[in-house]
């Protein structure tokens, strides 16, 4: 699994800091010899941003929900018309190389959203993001770090097998831990059992409040509060190259994650 190169979805209410960790992850992938292909599933998009891709790369980059000559070309459907027949099995294997941006050795590429009045839109927009997501966490030999939003609403149960760990990125308070609580019970509804927690922007002190609230759930790591991500954020910077701190911590994580796949493959043995 670790030479393919892993799947790891990151998750979290907005504001936790999710993609943060998301883009932290991707470079040390990228600095540790991986293909690295970094997904913004998000409809909050900002991840190339938190990478460090410059503007004029993410300017270059198409949205693929928002594509609507793919779309039609290979779901038989016109985007945005109800009561059509589409394909639910689209051909999805050559879209990464065509619509990813490539930037210090990491691959981007933004899947959108589809703007729906209810959950679980059955159109061809949603028919190619769900196929596309299980092409690259199934299939794809890259490690794919896919920065979803909250829930795990773009994956099926065939996606969901194939991602090697969930993680959910959660801050000092109840309503973070009611989503971590959510995305548990979300990931074990789909026969997803490796699912782990990163506390951030964590006060000194505080460190054994997070973790009695969040006994349901390994901790891969507590990060602190770190205003170099805020001040990195605001003047567009990557979090990678501006908070040597957050990269640190960012590596302890890597290296527990790590320990926690090679103790799976050992308990699979």
């Amino acid at each position: 699994m670790l030479d393919k190169g892993m799947k790891i979805a990151v998750s979290g209410k907005g504001g936790v800091g999710k993609t943060s960790l998301s883009s932290l992850l991707a470079h040390i992938f990228a600095q540790e010899g991986k293909q690295v292909l970094a997904v913004d599933a998000d409809p909050d998009a900002n991840f190339g941003t938190a990478l460090g891709f410059p503007q004029d790369i993410l300017d270059k980059l198409t949205t693929i929900a928002e594509d609507k000559k793919l779309i039609k070309e290979r779901t038989g459907a016109e985007p945005g018309k109800t009561g059509q027949v589409f394909s639910l099995n689209p051909r999805v294997s050559d879209i990464p190389e065509k619509y990813a941006v490539e930037h210090n050795g990491i691959k981007l590429m933004q899947m959108g959203n589809v703007v729906t009045g209810g959950a679980g839109c059955a159109c061809p927009e949603n028919s190619l993001l769900k196929q596309l997501l299980r092409h690259l966490v199934v299939k794809a030999d890259d490690t794919v770090i896919v920065d979803m939003e909250a829930g795990l609403e773009h994956l099926g149960r065939g996606t969901a097998e194939g991602v090697d760990a969930f993680i959910v990125v959660v801050e000092p308070g109840q309503r973070s831990f009611q989503t971590a609580r959510a995305v548990v019970k979300l990931a074990q509804d789909l026969g997803v059992t490796k699912v782990y927690a990163v506390a951030n922007k964590v006060r000194s002190g505080d460190e054994e409040i997070i973790k009695k609230s969040l006994d349901f759930i390994p901790i891969l790591g507590i990060m602190p509060y770190d205003p170099e991500v805020i001040s990195a954020d605001l003047s567009g910077a990557g979090v990678f190259h501006s908070a040597p701190k957050s990269v640190e911590f960012g590596y302890k994580i890597y290296e527990r994650l790590l320990e926690e796949m090679t103790n799976t493959e050992e308990m699979a043995i």
